[in-house]
């Protein structure tokens, strides 16, 4: 699926692409993959397949021996990119070799220890230059990240935070003063992983969120399924789905098999992203 690119000045990739799914009334669909599973030739197979199909942004996981917030799925799937030998440095490297193949929005994904033992700075001027569009640090608190946001700021990368069902009010000012490009909203409680339903206190969530912030609104963990994704098109700007698309890698027979499974599971999911959108329409 071909995008359309507004032209935006001084807007990040991530910006961009938002305005324009606002601007034709679609719904963004943010894919999630580890990096380095079952290796980095693999993984850029797999994201010019997604953004192929339709992904609106890509989010790569950087594989950390600890992922207290991943379900066992994506435990395994770094457990395997690690011992394939994938770093830090090797996923900044991916990023450079994609940024000449697409323009899809790339949002480095790690826990913060990875970042800092290679230095604020150096990993601020490395994700630049390889042509990353933001960081979502799943581990660091806003009230903990000056330094981090400062570096990031500072090179026109996005700073993405995660919001949950147990922050407060006074934590969601926070979560969206630091947030750029776009807020994570995480569904429920709990590790990432698919889930059959939806949590009932979502749309409740979601509004709440909304009061704290302009900023386009994703929705994750637990987003699997067609009808999860048309669902949440009178709440959120986007579904983050992860746990299911790389449970398509870990059962394929072969990396050619894995990436035509990734674009047809993104396909469909970006056709119910479009449904959920018209009745975003129709409720207002």
């Amino acid at each position: 699926m071909a995008h359309a690119t507004t032209t935006m000045t001084n807007a990040s990739r991530i910006t961009q692409r938002f305005a324009d799914l606002r601007r034709t009334g679609e719904m963004g669909l943010v894919a999630y993959l580890t990096a380095g599973d079952p290796t980095l030739a693999a993984t850029e197979q797999f994201v010019l397949a997604l953004a192929n199909a339709g992904a609106d942004v890509i989010e790569l996981g950087v594989p950390f021996s600890d992922p207290v917030a991943d379900g066992p799925v994506i435990q395994r799937a770094s457990e395997r990119a690690l011992r394939g030998g994938t770093t830090l440095a090797g996923v900044l490297s991916l990023v450079k070799s994609l940024r000449a193949k697409t323009n899809v929005p790339l949002v480095l994904f790690s826990y913060f220890n990875p970042v800092l033992q290679m230095g604020l700075d150096k990993f601020g001027d490395a994700a630049k230059e390889a042509g990353a569009d933001g960081v979502l640090i799943t581990d660091l608190t806003p009230d903990e990240a000056g330094d981090y946001r400062a570096a990031m700021s500072s090179r026109g990368l996005d700073t993405i935070f995660l919001a949950a069902p147990t922050s407060t009010d006074e934590r969601l000012a926070l979560i969206a003063k630091a947030t750029t490009g776009f807020l994570y909203l995480i569904s429920r409680t709990g590790v990432t992983g698919a889930k059959d339903q939806l949590a009932d206190e979502l749309p409740a969530l979601a509004r709440r969120v909304r009061r704290f912030t302009e900023l386009p609104i994703a929705i994750g963990f637990g987003i699997s399924l067609p009808g999860h994704v048309s669902l949440l098109g009178g709440l959120a700007d986007a579904a983050v789905v992860g746990s299911a698309l790389v449970d398509e890698i870990e059962r394929a027979a072969s990396v050619d098999a894995a990436a035509a499974a990734l674009a047809a599971r993104v396909k469909l999911l970006k056709g119910a992203a479009v449904t959920g959108m018209s009745r975003r329409e129709s409720q207002q």
